[in-house]
């Protein structure tokens, strides 16, 4: 694959999309929270596949700020890429901001945050987390767990808010970080794609198994990377 950078003008639909999908986390952590769910029912686990679903949307929606590409107003951008990343887990904006730029400056790299060389999953996986965890994150996150539970059901906010923010993790790594950048790439962004199903790629990972594309056109937003690959024709 040739390499060919893209750059689209920011659309105004980003931050509709962007606002979208944190008010769809809200509401249906807002629903879940109170819901009195049973074990032997479907719905609960469609539901925490749902709200994981709805995290990794809060990063790829802070992923996409901090390519300047949820609104064109920079104060906007920041904004809705800074409430995003709060809500998944209390992530810092401006310390995710560095880290993924130097992913793409150095991709595949010693200097890049996001890899690492030995290509075992585990080991990566743990080096992926680390890089972007902190003690205040779990302080805040302790904080906010021990004041919600004296209102709502302990089980809830285990079910439905810790354990879709966990797997959300895995979503990301596994289908935006390791499946992508494993192995020897040979191309000029050191990164794989999926093969084009584009209702898969968005549900695995909001189209960012499309990583080739992604790297080859940053400017263009996770709802549009489809058309690129179309345009690729792979």
């Amino acid at each position: 694959m040739e390499a060919k950078t893209t750059v689209h003008a920011v659309d105004p639909k980003g931050l509709l999309i962007g606002w979208g999908i944190i008010l769809a986390w809200g509401l249906s952590l807002a629903f879940l929270l109170n819901w009195e769910f049973s074990w032997e029912n479907p719905l609960t686990y469609l539901a925490i596949l749902l709200q994981t679903h709805l995290y990794t949307g809060l990063f790829i929606t802070a992923h996409d700020a901090m390519h300047g590409i949820v609104s064109s107003n920079k104060k906007a951008n920041h904004v809705t890429g800074w409430i995003s990343a709060i809500l998944f887990s209390y992530n810092f904006y401006w310390k995710l901001f560095p880290k993924h730029h130097e992913h793409h400056r150095y991709v595949a790299t010693d200097k890049d945050p996001d890899y690492h060389a030995s290509g075992k999953f585990f080991r990566w996986y743990l080096s992926f987390i680390f890089q972007y965890l902190n003690i205040w994150q779990f302080l805040l996150m302790a904080v906010t767990f021990n004041l919600l539970k004296l209102v709502l059901p302990t089980e809830n906010l285990i079910l439905f808010w810790m354990v879709p923010a966990g797997l959300s993790t895995l979503q990301l790594f596994y289908f935006g970080t390791y499946l992508p950048h494993m192995g020897e790439q040979t191309n000029a962004h050191h990164s794989s794609s999926q093969p084009k199903n584009h209702l898969w790629a968005f549900l695995s990972c909001y189209f960012f198994g499309y990583h080739f594309e992604h790297h080859n056109s940053p400017g263009t937003p996770w709802w549009r990377l489809w058309r690129v690959k179309e345009n690729q024709g792979a």
